[in-house]
């Protein structure tokens, strides 16, 4: 057991310091080898993975609204890859042959 922030009903009501989050004995293994692997707490540990997570959904949704965004719909279906397929085996003959 984990001892930490948390709050044992469904809902998550803020900060608790008193409390603990139940894991599995397995998890909680990982979890204390990793953070010691990177010589973190395991708090710390968790709290890197949980703002890595955030960053990593911030950039796809940047990345999902800049594609909305590029322009034009375009209809992708069997002809357009094997255009983009044709395409890409000119170039690759067209470098070979310097």
């Amino acid at each position: 057991m984990i001892m930490g922030v948390g709050n044992k009903d469904e809902g998550f009501t803020g900060p608790k310091l008193d409390q603990s989050i139940v894991i599995a004995p397995e998890l909680e293994i990982r979890l204390r080898a990793q953070a010691k692997a990177e010589g973190l707490t395991v708090e710390a540990y968790l709290e890197r993975l949980i703002s890595v997570g955030e960053r990593a959904e911030e950039e796809m949704t940047t990345l999902a609204l800049e594609g909305i965004n590029s322009g034009a719909p375009m209809q992708v279906d069997a002809s357009y890859w094997q255009e983009k397929h044709r395409r890409l085996d000119e170039r690759l003959k067209n470098t070979e042959k310097r």
